[in-house]
């Protein structure tokens, strides 16, 4: 006998082991969002990829996840919630089997693209399966739970995966941040099976398909000229492409409003948008991730490729950053937004927006020479922001919709924050290293006296130390315009070759300080990027009102309750 649609089933005894199940599942995506930076050299290495390819193999899964994520909740809603879950959760298992075994660039690339798909068809059930598992009393706890949880996963993706890199666990180098998520999956797969309750709409939406062709146009066309445009020294292509994902997302605008008005079920409800606060609220959101998006990135070349640290040594330090962004997220929920509503996301982001700055000073004041340990209270600050915006923010802004499109809304804020990751990976790409080989010489000025000294200690005559400086200031030029970061240019080979052993030692410890310099310096002007872009993103939260609180309402993906059907 079917069971009763219309009434709630008891209680659920095993409804804790379902949300542990769903807390797993959220935790990995968030994961391997941000665990595959800190591997970038090794991978690079170990593939000999180039850079605009360890560029993709960074942004591909946020890309896939944001152009999935919206179609993912339809199909939840209409096949059923557990259905679609497990799906995502045997896909996104294999995808990671496949990128752990990858033997070039372009088979990890397409790997890390089905891995965001299918985290695209995961992730959106998350929210509903809680709203079906946990009576109203209950609900708020739990989500409170997975919204802090979620708030410190970036960061310790970045640690686990310096861990696992150093460790080589079976000689497999970096391989292990993708294959740790086979053994996790399968066992979430086993026990979701147990113990999820199927649910669906009972009304459930029609796909868009257009609409889902022209969201994926859009921001293709947007992504790929961003990504590779530095490296082919900006054809006019790029612009063009830049140009038509601009068309081709007004011509997704106007075909979502022509669909509300005739077949209906629209990809995005494009009524949101007519509560002001919840619009500028959204384009702050994104704004966030995009400027967040790119911090971990640029943070772990300058640890790695910039002051030369091991993996490992990155990692642990990453583990600051996630104290901070646990403490801020468990507080920001539980405490502070319940009471002081939207001045927590805005007191979060000058939070963040400080900590970068204290960073980034630190960066330029020490240099080479900065410590791990120097950097525990910059990333704590950093982390505390972090987490007081992003654990209580889709709440929030929830809050500004009506209950009935709070689905649609919960859509949008989560494509947001991956559409946000991908582009601020690619917008920081371009300026960092624009940076990086504008002020190239800053660090062959701050080095070259210790080296003349050097030269002139090992008995180098004074006119071949004015040859030996010449060359090593192009050296560091010719390095720091390179698209690759770890390629040698010619002219530090050629320099090599010239320079005996006792003064290509002082050349490569020069090097390596004046290098240190580079990446410091221009990590702090990224960082003051990201500050502006914060700047933006306060402001933009002022447009919620006063009264907003945090609200565990309908954070459903449809505007009906879940109804549950048989397991």
């Amino acid at each position: 006998m079917e069971p009763d649609l219309t009434t709630r089933p008891p209680t659920d005894s095993r409804r804790w082991i379902a949300f542990a199940v769903v807390l797993a599942a959220g935790f990995m995506d968030l994961l391997d969002v941000t665990i595959v930076n800190v591997a970038v050299p090794s991978i690079q290495a170990d593939l000999h990829a180039a850079y605009s390819q360890i560029e993709w193999i960074v942004a591909a899964y946020v890309l896939a996840f944001a152009a999935v994520l919206i179609t993912g909740g339809r199909l939840g809603d209409i096949f059923g919630r557990k259905r679609i879950f497990l799906i995502g959760m045997a896909g996104f298992t294999l995808a990671s089997a496949a990128c752990g075994l990858s033997t070039d660039p372009a088979m990890l690339i397409a790997a890390r693209f089905v891995q965001g798909a299918m985290a695209g068809l995961m992730v959106p059930q998350i929210l509903a399966i809680i709203r079906v598992t946990f009576a109203d009393h209950e609900r708020g706890r739990a989500i409170a739970l997975y919204s802090g949880v979620g708030g410190s996963a970036s960061a310790v993706g970045l640690s686990l995966g310096g861990l696992l890199v150093q460790w080589d666990l079976f000689d497999l180098v970096w391989r292990p941040i993708f294959l740790v998520n086979v053994p996790v999956g399968i066992l979430a797969l086993g026990a979701a099976a147990a113990v999820m309750k199927e649910s669906r709409s009972p009304a459930a939406p029609r796909l868009d398909v257009v609409g889902m062709i022209l969201a994926i146009g859009a921001v293709l066309l947007l992504v790929y000229p961003l990504a590779e445009g530095r490296r082919l020294d900006w054809p006019a292509w790029t612009f063009v492409m830049m140009a038509a994902s601009a068309a081709t997302f007004a011509v997704f605008v106007a075909y979502e409003r022509y669909r509300a008005r005739t077949v209906g079920s629209p990809l995005v409800d494009l009524t949101l948008f007519r509560s002001r606060p919840f619009a500028i609220g959204l384009g702050s959101w994104l704004l966030f991730w995009i400027g967040l998006g790119g911090f971990f990135l640029v943070w772990t070349l300058f640890m790695q490729a910039g002051l030369g640290w091991t993996p490992m040594r990155a990692g642990l330090t990453a583990v600051f950053f996630a104290v901070g962004a646990g403490i801020g997220a468990g507080v920001s929920v539980s405490v502070l937004a319940p009471r002081f509503g939207r001045r927590v996301l805005i007191v979060g982001g000058l939070v963040n927006a400080a900590g970068f700055g204290l960073y980034g000073w630190l960066a330029t004041h020490y240099g080479a020479e900065i410590a791990s340990w120097q950097m525990v209270f910059p990333l704590i600050v950093t982390g505390a922001g972090f987490g007081m915006v992003v654990a209580p923010t889709i709440d929030l802004l929830l809050g500004q919709v009506p209950a009935r499109e709070a689905g649609s809304a919960s859509g949008l804020l989560n494509t947001g924050q991956q559409l946000g990751t991908a582009l601020g990976v690619a917008l920081v790409g371009v300026v960092f290293f624009t940076q990086l080989d504008h002020d190239s010489a800053r660090g062959v000025d701050t080095v070259a006296p210790e080296v003349r000294a050097e030269l002139a200690a090992v008995g180098v005559p004074e006119q071949a130390r004015d040859e030996i400086l010449a060359n090593f200031r192009a050296c560091v030029l010719d390095r720091s315009a390179q698209v690759d970061p770890t390629v040698v240019p010619d002219s530090c080979r050629a320099g090599a070759e010239r320079s005996s052993s006792g003064v290509g030692q002082v050349l490569t410890t020069a090097g390596m300080r004046a290098n240190a310099v580079n990446f410091a310096n221009t990590f702090e002007r990224t960082l003051w990027y990201g500050i502006g872009v914060l700047a933006l993103v306060c402001l933009g939260f002022l447009a919620l009102p006063r009264s907003a609180k945090l609200e565990h309402h309908e954070i459903d993906i449809d505007a009906t309750d879940p109804q549950p059907v048989g397991v």
